[in-house]
């Protein structure tokens, strides 16, 4: 029992770290080779759905969830301030069109 919490514990820091490592190409190669920087996003997505771990949130904004398409890219993305109901930030992904709203808390 104690064995298989350490080898999930382990397994998990690997996917992070392959997480990052993935991530860390595709913003380097975003610009000259979208669509192999896609297919690294794609990826990382994989593994951190068969390790069963969250996607850290500085890269969980960087991409759309839908298609895997870099928000480091011009013109990949369209981001709008709406003021309706609570205030959110609105990123369109203009590839797919599916639409991100991240929440932001007033001060």
């Amino acid at each position: 029992m104690v064995v298989g919490v350490l080898v999930s514990r382990e397994l998990k820091m690997i996917a992070l770290d392959r997480i990052d490592r993935l991530m860390d190409f595709a913003k380097r190669h975003a610009v000259e080779r979208p669509e192999i920087a896609r297919k690294a996003i794609l990826l990382a997505m994989r593994i951190a759905q068969k390790a069963r771990v969250r996607i850290p949130k500085k890269y969980k904004r960087m991409f759309c969830r839908k298609c895997g398409t870099s928000f480091w890219t011009p013109n990949s993305f369209t981001i709008r301030v709406r003021d309706r109901r609570s205030t959110h930030i609105v990123i369109k992904c203009m590839r797919c069109g599916y639409i991100k709203r991240i929440p932001v808390n007033k001060t």
